[in-house]
């Protein structure tokens, strides 16, 4: 609902609370989209909440997918390709997500499983927690090194670094969950480290969007518009922005490295493309890149050995990028926005309007084309 309504629906949330309106540069102009609430117990989704890790989640939109896709109304789209668009804790569910839809359509090919494969082509995360070890090894770098001001004096740094890289710290609690650790080292690791490295390091500051101070009011709040609407729309529960349930449930998956899934769907030849806010905090653009950096495909080697080179929208520079690909169509993608925050579809830059970049970004990636400035 908040990506809905926030960021690239067709009608947008309006700056006082109020109502929606159209939006112009919505992800629905040229693609089917739908979106989900997931896992249970999250936005209007309700059910018991058995769902504990990202795989897990996999398994239930699968059988949602199943579902849907089977239904009269619905099964002229089964021919269709499939895109999977997700942010924020999306890096790690995007790749979960992406990998397993791609062993079923194998397990279907096999005889093993019976079920519709799906077509799936694109998988895009935006602002995503995908590898945690680089990622939480990002936050002292971005706090000091980001295009806009330091966020933290150097004693706040100096703590942090200390607290990662000494023994029993945040980078060995880490590296521990990684080496198939129990969950309770995993909740360790995400409680230690979100004590210690990530809440110290943003300061006064908005994690989502650090131009501003704690609570940026940017995006505006849905809420009292989705309670309007519950009724008319046929909701079966009522709907809230936040589960604290769920992210309990979640808490051992949270340190769980992604990337490996990622890996797995890079080179199963989805397009994939990373992009990130410059003005995020919380999943920022220094630890994005250095987990794209890690990945160890066949398609590392070309993407290491190039550039940034400035995106441009309409002439005017709005990010940088870089992307490869092979004959087989295998390619990988990662650009960071200027001036945008967690939301990246939410913002516009230097003249550009709400959202005109990012659609650029999706209606290029969607069609085949790949990124290219304009």
């Amino acid at each position: 609902m908040l990506t809905l309504f926030q960021e690239m629906g067709p009608c947008r949330i309006k700056n006082d609370s109020s109502d929606v309106t159209l939006n112009p540069y919505s992800w629905n102009n040229n693609a089917n989209v739908m979106f989900i609430d997931q896992p249970i117990g999250t936005g209007f989704s309700h059910g018991p909440l058995k769902v504990h890790t990202s795989k897990e989640a996999a398994s239930d939109v699968w059988d949602f997918m199943q579902i849907w896709m089977k239904d009269e109304r619905f099964a002229h789209l089964q021919a269709n390709d499939l895109a999977i668009w997700t942010s924020s804790y999306g890096g790690h569910y995007g790749p979960a997500f992406a990998a397993f839809f791609l062993a079923q359509n194998d397990a279907i090919a096999a005889g093993s499983v019976d079920g519709l494969p799906l077509n799936l082509k694109v998988l895009g995360i935006g602002d995503g927690m995908t590898d945690p070890l680089r990622q939480y090894g990002s936050y002292a770098r971005y706090a000091t090194e980001n295009p806009y001001y330091r966020l933290v004096n150097d004693s706040v740094i100096e703590t942090a670094n200390e607290t990662w890289t000494r023994k029993g710290g945040c980078q060995e609690m880490i590296n521990t969950c990684y080496a198939n650790g129990t969950d309770a080292e995993c909740i360790d690791a995400q409680l230690f480290c979100n004590e210690n490295i990530l809440r110290p390091l943003f300061g006064p500051y908005d994690v989502y969007y650090v131009l501003t101070v704690a609570p940026d009011p940017y995006p505006p709040n849905i809420t009292d518009y989705i309670y309007s609407i519950a009724d008319t729309i046929g909701a079966e529960h009522d709907w809230q922005i936040t589960n604290d349930d769920v992210g309990t449930n979640f808490q051992a998956d949270w340190m769980r490295n992604s990337g490996l899934d990622l890996q797995t769907v890079i080179e199963a030849g989805v397009r994939t493309l990373i992009y990130v806010g410059d003005v995020d905090y919380i999943l920022n653009y220094i630890g994005v890149e250095a987990q794209v950096d890690a990945l160890n495909t066949t398609l590392s080697a070309a993407y290491h050995a190039d550039d940034l080179a400035p995106y441009t929208v309409n002439g005017i520079e709005t990010g940088l990028y870089k992307q490869v690909g092979d004959t087989e169509g295998i390619s990988l993608a990662f650009l960071r926005m200027y001036g945008a925050g967690h939301q990246v579809p939410a913002y516009g830059w230097n003249g550009l309007d709400i959202g005109q970049a990012a659609l650029q970004m999706f209606s290029q990636v969607m069609g085949g084309e790949g990124l290219k400035s304009t």
